[in-house]
């Protein structure tokens, strides 16, 4: 069954437009990169210009766990670090049941 991650990032005030550059830049990579990778959706809150959430679903664990592994992954992590208003707040999922 398949994976869902669900994570909940906060940017600095004043670095929003920043952090969703990065996001868009991320998103291309794992499309091309990462077949494993069934979702991977960012949002925006409409009452908090600089909280994001994204929506991620992998096929699996070992896909997870190979995104995360990615050299993207990586980079991104050190390209927005100064840009984050505190941790992310991640929540893991597995699938129980699909129409």
């Amino acid at each position: 069954m398949s994976v869902t991650l669900i994570a909940r990032i906060k940017a600095k005030q004043g670095s929003e437009g920043q952090l969703e550059q990065a996001f868009h830049d991320m998103i291309k990579k794992v499309r091309a990169a990462e077949p494993g990778c069934q979702a991977y959706i960012l949002h925006k809150a409409n009452d908090d210009p600089t909280q994001f959430v994204w929506y991620e679903t992998y096929a699996d664990q070992a896909a997870f766990d190979n995104h995360r592994k990615t050299e993207h992954m990586k980079e991104m992590g050190g390209r927005i670090a100064n840009l984050l208003d505190g941790r992310p707040q991640v929540e893991m999922l597995t699938e129980l049941d699909r129409k």
